[in-house]
């Protein structure tokens, strides 16, 4: 923690970065909250620790964040993840941010480039790769997975906070907030949550990081990041690739390779 105070305090002081995005004391003990630090004295707030989770790579595509001037994140690999994936969808550039990277067991890593990134997160095993809540989903027939997200999505309320705290989730506006016309239907009832989930999952497909902000988000527990890690698996089985791991990537959805698989043709 010491280390990365000291670190902030020193780009803050040399006007390298215009404001550190970090971790913070939350309202209790038991939760840290987001903390934008603009001067070096104020790096004394920054804490890293085990309740330390959300991606703050969320806030680099926010125009409040950005009207701040160069930003520096603290990142740990979910979020270090995100940074990449910003980049193949250019939406970062090299030397828009300056990483604050934070290993798996806690210590602050020397990351100048994204190159370094994605050398270090190859090394970090992502959860839909071993989670076993998506193995008993996969082990289900279709008619059982059905019944059990529409269970899942009958609690939905539509804050939409899954889509808030959700960092690729970037566009201005989104598609729930058009009504002319109404594309989702606005009201929390069993076709506009189908719709408005599976809308999600698929504009998350081949492109989802796998941090579990929007199920930590999710204000009835509904387990989302369930959804987009299987289909994190469709798109690595069908087109071998996953999300997050370069700043060079193309979107396996828009792109089209001859020997990209074709079984899904009937």
């Amino acid at each position: 923690m010491e280390e990365l105070r000291a670190k902030a305090k020193e780009l803050l002081a040399a006007g390298t970065v215009k404001v550190v995005v970090g971790y913070g004391e939350g309202s209790d003990k038991y939760r840290a909250r987001a903390v934008f630090v603009r001067k070096a004295e104020q790096a004394d707030k920054l804490i890293c620790d085990a309740r330390c989770q959300q991606n703050l790579a969320v806030y680099l595509t926010r125009s409040e964040v950005k009207a701040m001037g160069k930003p520096a994140v603290v990142a740990r690999p979910p979020a270090m993840r995100t940074l990449l994936q910003l980049a193949a969808e250019r939406q970062l550039a090299p030397g828009d941010v300056v990483v604050l990277g934070i290993s798996a067991d806690g210590k602050l890593l020397d990351l100048p480039d994204f190159k370094a990134i994605e050398s270090y997160v190859a090394t970090v095993p992502m959860d839909w790769e071993s989670n076993p809540e998506l193995a008993r989903l996969e082990a289900m027939s279709s008619e059982e997975r059905w019944a059990y997200w529409k269970e899942q999505f009958s609690h939905c309320i539509k804050c939409y906070a899954c889509r808030s705290s959700c960092p690729l989730c970037y566009c201005s506006r989104c598609t729930v907030e058009c009504n002319q016309p109404q594309w989702i239907f606005a009201a929390p009832h069993t076709l506009g949550n189908l719709e408005w989930h599976v809308m999600r999952a698929m504009h998350l497909a081949g492109r989802c990081i796998d941090c579990g902000s929007c199920s930590d988000a999710c204000p009835v527990g509904i387990p989302l990041n369930l959804l987009t890690q299987m289909l994190a698996r469709e798109v690595k089985s069908d087109f071998d690739q996953v999300a997050g791991l370069s700043a060079d990537s193309e979107y396996a959805l828009s792109s089209f390779k001859p020997d990209d698989k074709e079984d899904f043709i009937r």
